[in-house]
């Protein structure tokens, strides 16, 4: 809308007003001369006033037409369209006040079009993913799903509005099972050739004041087994190696030791024997290793006094130790706790720190137990802190890379977790945390 005055508005309402003065003056004196003077002013008063007010009305039009269209514009703004646009060509606080007004606008509609833009590269992003993703408002009810949690759940129809419970009372019953037990887990679907995994995550959020649920189911079949073949082919060279570095000396030795019985040269043959006997016995402790790894059982749990617990561990590997509170008393299962820790302490041990600075440090948290294995020795790289608690990861020359796979397996058994970090002034310390139950 465009409003149009060549005077500015201040000068024009004098105009007027003097105008209006001098008529009504001329005319009172002229009347006078037929009339008495009230007379006079009474019948200039009413032939000017009906004029004056038609003047102002009209002087005035323009402002209260710009007033209704800031009104309306505001109104728009508030409804979401942002297309009005209001232009004003007097000066002075009122062209001012159009100039916000507009730029106000501006702001609002390019605002508007970069969050339209940024919503639909989301809604792209969330209904290409092949995470199938549905948000549950607190009635159950389906309040978005993207295309992926249509064809899992709803053989591709929408599923917006529908009872999200009923919905998974058609599902499989691994899937009821998986939503059965709570939080975050995994699952298995089918059997055999057609057996699928997924990964359920759950998590929840207020909207629009009210608690919202976003469920995600994500398929891993393809990228486990991936990583099993992975997994499988580092386990076979790893056994192919140590079985080869221990039974190429095995035998080069017993083909020696008959060559040294064919000879008569017994004098050399216990040498020989004992090498073999070392090199049997490695081996052996190396696959017992790799059976324990393969073989954890789940953990029997039972409460567990950490003084009486820390001195056992005392009994078999040096270290100091700080415990709060001293009286505690965890649960937890202590023969696989115990194989834990002394992996985490003798790692710490071959580290290069000095005895005296291995500290085992038990505290007390919030639901949970923090234990921490510390040293003094050269501490880890980036690249090695990555993949130090993956199973067969070891930098030692004849390290199985199990120790700490081992003893985050036995946390994660536990519902804890384990975590790795080097220490301000070199070393490292191993975290792991039990909860408390």
């Amino acid at each position: 809308m465009r409003w149009r005055t060549r005077l500015p508005l201040g000068l024009l309402y004098a105009l007027i007003a003097a105008a209006y003065m001098l008529a009504a003056a001329t005319l009172t004196l002229v009347l006078q001369r037929w009339l008495v003077p009230w007379a006079a002013v009474v019948l200039a008063a009413g032939v000017l006033l009906p004029l004056l007010t038609w003047h102002v009305h009209r002087a005035f039009a323009p402002m209260r037409s710009l007033f209704r269209a800031l009104a309306g514009s505001v109104a728009s703004y508030r409804d979401g369209d942002y297309s009005f646009g209001l232009s004003w060509n007097g000066h002075g606080d009122l062209r001012e006040l159009v100039d916000a007004h507009r730029a106000l606008g501006d702001a609002l509609r390019e605002q508007r079009l970069s969050l339209v833009q940024r919503e639909l590269l989301l809604d792209t992003m969330v209904q290409n993913t092949p995470v199938s993703m549905v948000l549950v408002d607190p009635s159950r009810r389906v309040v978005h799903a993207n295309l992926a949690a249509r064809r899992l759940l709803g053989e591709g129809r929408k599923l917006e509005g529908q009872d999200f419970d009923v919905l998974l009372e058609r599902t499989d019953p691994a899937v009821r099972e998986a939503f059965a037990r709570g939080g975050d887990g995994m699952f298995t679907v089918g059997e055999g050739e057609e057996e699928d995994i997924y990964h359920l995550s759950r998590r929840s959020f207020r909207l629009n004041g009210r608690r919202h649920e976003l469920v995600m189911l994500r398929q891993l079949t393809a990228e486990l087994r991936r990583q099993e073949v992975q997994t499988w082919k580092k386990v076979i060279r790893v056994i192919s190696h140590e079985l080869n570095n221990s039974l190429a000396p095995i035998a080069s030795l017993a083909h020696s030791g008959a060559e040294l019985l064919r000879r008569g040269q017994l004098e050399r043959l216990p040498t020989a024997l004992q090498t073999i006997e070392e090199r049997a016995r490695h081996l052996e402790g190396f696959i017992r290793e790799y059976a324990r790894f393969a073989k954890l059982p789940a953990p029997r749990t039972e409460p567990v006094e950490w003084g009486r617990f820390v001195d056992q561990l005392r009994d078999q590997v040096e270290f100091a130790h700080d415990l709060s509170p001293a009286d505690g008393v965890a649960r937890f299962d202590a023969a696989q706790m115990e194989q834990a820790l002394l992996n985490l302490v003798r790692n710490a041990h071959e580290s290069g720190s000095r005895p005296q600075d291995v500290r085992l440090h038990v505290r007390r948290a919030a639901d949970a137990w923090r234990i921490d294995v510390l040293d003094r020795g050269s501490g880890m790289n980036e690249a090695v802190l990555a993949n130090a608690l993956l199973p067969f990861y070891s930098t030692k020359r004849n390290g199985t890379g199990l120790g700490l796979a081992l003893a985050r397996e036995i946390a994660e058994a536990h519902g804890g977790r384990i975590a790795l970090l080097n220490r301000e002034g070199g070393g490292l310390c191993v975290s792991m945390v039990l909860p408390d139950v």
